[in-house]
């Protein structure tokens, strides 16, 4: 019985190592709201599998879909229009580095990411505008761009705030011609959950 009791110690203590290893793989989801540059409000979801590269440092590959009312200025025209809702797509890498100390379940952390956003198409109403022939689509385009995050991982849940440097958009009339620009940066807060990988051990011990 004793034996039995110390194997099962050893076991669980093992298991809680390994727990919080480097290495570990977790897989991330966060859902929130997207604020793009100019105002209006949208969605975003990430998902967001990862690695445990340190005690205190991960990088992952973040999958995520953004719906956005873009803000669209005309180069003739002294008023700014808003889009239909609109998804963008994106995959980003990413790295994050954890201020947890001691075995604690809360882990703030700081994190940046470099990825390639694929952005939708946005189509305009008649009536936004006095001159029909002079209405432009935004078609769809592709841009690499950076982006910062920041937040805190309590137990398996996260909240974060990030910021995505999209770059603008041109929009062009029937002939190809730029005529405005559409604004893709945005802002996003987001709340979310995660499984596998362990908490955070106490890296400061080694």
């Amino acid at each position: 019985m004793k034996k039995l009791l110390l194997f099962t110690l050893l076991v669980s203590t093992i298991y809680s190592v390994q727990a919080q290893q480097a290495g570990r793989f977790r897989m991330g989801m966060d859902l929130g709201v997207a604020i793009p540059q100019g105002g209006g409000i949208g969605g975003v979801l990430n998902l967001e599998p990862k690695v445990n590269v340190a005690d205190n440092m991960s990088v992952g590959l973040r999958f995520g879909v953004a719906g956005l009312a873009k803000d669209v200025t005309y180069f003739d025209i002294n008023e700014d229009f808003e889009g239909e809702v609109a998804a963008n797509a994106s995959v980003t890498g990413t790295f994050d580095y954890y201020f947890n100390k001691g075995n604690s379940r809360t882990a703030p952390f700081i994190g940046a990411g470099f990825g390639y956003f694929a952005l939708s198409s946005v189509d305009f109403e008649d009536g936004d505008f006095d001159n029909p022939d002079n209405i432009g689509n935004l078609e769809a385009d592709f841009a690499w761009a950076p982006m910062i995050r920041a937040g805190v991982e309590l137990n398996k849940f996260r909240m974060a705030a990030e910021y995505n440097f999209v770059p603008k958009s041109d929009l062009q009339n029937a002939a190809g011609d730029a005529i405005g620009e559409a604004v893709n940066q945005y802002f996003a807060f987001t709340l979310g959950f995660y499984v596998g990988g362990g908490r955070w051990r106490n890296w400061n011990n080694y």
